[in-house]
């Protein structure tokens, strides 16, 4: 904005300048043509009048016409006889030169340098350009000053807007001098203390939430493990009761992600875990909803066989399961492909690829074909906070990968 405003006060006043100064020179240039043409002529008759009253006397030298020139003059003087007399420099086309006729019969010629009158122009000029010159440095320096003081209160405007977006904004209002610039900087602190308190409630209500749900999980584990060490318990009753306390462990790790996530933190970001049975344990887990829909879940995790991958992921790969077995169609495929850096986890099934991208966005409560609630879109998130992407492919079948970091196991 500075640099803009130098070069708008800049430009303004070398326009100013420019119409005012150069017609100011063409002025002053034409003036001293003028002045000198009629001078010449004047002179001009002049020395006609000399040369009538030296020729009653005595003969016209060049002696005699000498200590009339200056520098740059010649005189050229023609009796009733045809004799000539020449004094000065020698003519040239471009000077200014005027002839009379003298009494008694001859003519005199005066004339005066290009090159002297054409000084003469460059003097009076070169005070305009002096002052021209002189106003655009004085403009220059003006436009500097003002520009650092009306950019000032835009820079403390900036560093509002930063302090707003680092959670750091300092309530005390400073005192602009600009009207526009105070309006902005209410603004600001008015939507810092209206997103502040969004922000406060929506850690409230993730805590609570989050204390809310665990104290219930808690007490359901507490029931079912009691339940998994009765020994009335038949034994494959307690296996799906260690089962079901396995997916209750899940639950309270995902509630405390999620809240983790809510606070801004990236959860779960320094845990590496084996990705192939990341992906077999996955499809483990919706087996039993696949067959309910006689439909079959393949994981191809031969490729990744010594890779690792963030903690978080089996998450994603839960709600892609999800999503596949309750919007697809068909069999669905679990495959990985490692490259240089990172790992890309396929998840596809046999059903239409969604129109665009809404898949991605949160429309909470939805779930017919035209959105899919907010469990993409948390993943999408979950992804972006883990380093990596998660994006819907251009495949005639719905395909989703997750692009993720990997680090080879030891």
């Amino acid at each position: 904005m500075r640099e803009r405003l130098v070069l708008a006060f800049v430009a303004l006043a070398v326009g100013i300048i420019a119409l005012y100064g150069i017609p100011r020179a063409y002025i002053v240039a034409d003036l001293i043509q003028t002045s000198e043409e009629r001078r010449v002529v004047r002179l001009a008759d002049f020395l006609a009048v000399l040369m009538a009253e030296r020729e009653a006397e005595a003969d016209v030298t060049a002696e005699f016409l000498e200590p009339l020139l200056i520098e740059g003059e010649h005189i050229v003087y023609v009796d009733a006889e045809g004799n000539r007399v020449q004094a000065g420099e020698a003519p040239r086309p471009d000077d200014i030169v005027s002839t009379a006729d003298v009494e008694g019969g001859g003519s005199v010629q005066f004339g005066r340098s290009d090159d002297v009158i054409s000084g003469r122009v460059q003097e009076a000029v070169m005070p305009v350009i002096v002052i021209g010159f002189a106003l655009l440095a004085v403009s220059a320096a003006a436009a500097v000053l003002l520009a650092r003081r009306l950019s000032q209160p835009f820079t403390r405007l900036a560093a509002v807007a930063r302090g707003l977006g680092e959670g750091t904004l300092d309530r005390e209002s400073e005192d602009l001098r600009i009207p526009e610039a105070r309006a902005i900087d209410q603004a600001l602190r008015t939507s810092a203390s209206t997103l502040e308190q969004r922000i406060r409630r929506e850690h409230e209500f993730a805590a609570n939430a989050s204390h809310q749900l665990r104290t219930p999980i808690t007490a359901l584990r507490l029931e079912l493990e009691d339940l998994s060490l009765w020994p009335e318990t038949p034994p494959a009753v307690r296996e799906q009761l260690e089962h079901a306390l396995r997916e209750i462990d899940r639950l309270s790790e995902a509630i405390a992600e999620l809240l983790e996530m809510a606070r801004g933190g990236t959860p779960g970001a320094d845990a590496w875990t084996p990705l192939a049975p990341m992906l077999t344990h996955a499809a483990d887990r919706w087996a039993a909803q696949a067959a309910a829909r006689n439909r079959d879940i393949r994981v191809d995790a031969a490729r990744v066989a010594t890779v690792d991958a963030p903690a978080p992921t089996a998450q994603i790969l839960d709600v892609l399961l999800h999503n596949a077995l309750q919007h697809g169609v068909g069999k669905v495929s679990v495959s990985a492909t490692p490259a240089k850096g990172y790992v890309t986890v396929s998840v596809a099934d046999e059903g239409p690829r969604p129109a665009g991208n809404a898949v991605f966005q949160r429309t909470p409560g939805k779930s017919t074909a035209g959105g899919e609630g907010i469990g993409l879109a948390l993943s999408a998130e979950l992804a972006e906070a883990l380093g990596g992407h998660l994006l819907l492919d251009a495949s005639p079948t719905t395909r989703f990968s997750l692009i993720l970091p990997q680090k080879h196991a030891e």
